[in-house]
């Protein structure tokens, strides 16, 4: 057998895809797993903009190749949603390149700015491909602990007094996932200071915006935030499109050129309709994330009650898809006690080590699921601890 690139030592496959075997193989037994452990939206998109893909799907041209930098009308769809919802001003031309989903984007940045002998500063807790990316450019991943003390953000002042000369850029995400704690100017404000200070990049993944969140901010939008800072933005969450993948990447024309050179070498463009159907969803008023928020409310409920009857203590005041809690202390580890909740109850909730050593204690519920599901969840969850199934000592 021809061995695999250095590139892939140390890097592991991802958690949810060895998790979700094993529940295939537990429904093979007979009983359907209740997954609430992935945040994939199981809600539609907006009606026009599925009608728009339908209707443009037999265009002449619609399956041909397309530019790298995606449609002008998609650059200038997003632009002027930076501008309706952030106050920020971007040039559609320069300084907005559409993605295939941030996902892809997060792959695009590290491979454009790091190498060997770089670090990026990753957050701990934090999305698990910020460290994998890192690694998979040859870099070193730098953990950042997000303390809880703070509101989960990093203590700026103790990172400052490492050695951060190898440091190119951080990785940040605010709303924060898995945590759901929220950015402030002030905040916003301090990390540009910290990069300026550091001569360092940061990278702010903002895809849970709109998600539970009445103040959506950009980073983008404090000042001198375009010299220390570029964006990742997503379709993914605010508008139900997950499985289309269009994001977008936005920050100062050279740093959108440095990744376009490495996003051109590997693929052909985003597919015309969803391009199309993608400019329909940007323009969706604001009457849209408040029925999308008034749906996440009602699981909120439902997920809340699950943290609390399995003895959990979790902050309300959050945005995002997730409900984050912490596990009694007398429960040891969250991976142990997910596994006991998911063999008693067949319910999976995600352990929050998935995200890092800060999460070790914690549990994560997504709120991606029809509230029938929750109640389900919820049902099987008390039955099995009243049968001593799953042991509460305290709550």
């Amino acid at each position: 057998m021809i061995e695999f690139a250095p590139r892939l030592q140390g890097v592991t496959t991802y958690y949810f895809a060895e998790k979700l075997a094993q529940i295939k193989e537990m429904e093979k037994q007979g009983v359907p797993v209740i997954n609430l452990g992935i945040g994939s939206p199981d809600l539609l998109p907006p009606s026009e903009v599925i009608e728009k893909l339908r209707s443009v799907a037999h265009d002449a041209g619609v399956n041909m190749y397309q530019s790298y930098r995606s449609l002008p009308t998609l650059r200038a769809a997003f632009t002027d949603w930076y501008a309706k919802h952030f106050k920020v001003t971007l040039d559609p031309e320069t300084e907005l390149l559409p993605l295939m989903g941030s996902k892809e984007g997060i792959m695009h940045i590290a491979m454009s700015f790091l190498g060997e002998g770089d670090q990026a500063l990753v957050p701990d807790p934090g999305y698990p491909a910020y460290a994998a990316a890192t690694e998979l450019a040859g870099a070193e991943a730098l953990l950042y602990p997000l303390e809880k003390r703070l509101g989960w953000r990093p203590d700026l002042s103790a990172l400052s007094r490492l050695d951060l000369s190898k440091v190119k850029i951080m990785w940040l995400n605010y709303p924060n996932m898995p945590t759901g704690a929220l950015a402030d100017p002030k905040f916003f404000d301090e990390l540009i200071a910290f990069a300026k200070a550091n001569d360092l990049l940061l990278c702010h993944d903002n895809p849970y915006a709109f998600i539970l969140n009445d103040h959506p901010m950009s980073i983008l939008e404090r000042p001198e935030a375009l010299d220390h800072a570029i964006e990742l933005n997503s379709l993914s969450k605010s508008y139900n499109m997950a499985g289309w993948r269009v994001g977008c990447l936005a920050g100062r024309k050279d740093y959108i050129d440095g990744v376009l050179t490495f996003k051109s070498n590997m693929d052909s463009g985003m597919y015309k309709g969803i391009q199309e159907a993608a400019v329909l969803a940007l323009q969706q008023d604001e009457t849209w994330f408040t029925t999308l928020n008034d749906e996440y409310r009602q699981r909120g409920e439902w997920a809340y009650g699950i943290m609390e009857l399995l003895g959990c203590s979790y902050e309300a005041d959050t945005a995002g898809l997730f409900v984050w809690a912490e596990i009694p202390e007398e429960k040891g580890l969250a991976e142990a006690y997910s596994e006991e909740i998911l063999i008693a109850s067949k319910v999976f909730i995600t352990p929050g080590m998935v995200f890092g050593k800060q999460g070790a204690k914690h549990l994560r519920i997504s709120l991606c699921g029809h509230i029938d599901m929750f109640k389900e969840a919820h049902e099987r969850i008390r039955q099995a601890i009243a049968s001593k199934d799953i042991h509460i000592t305290s709550t």
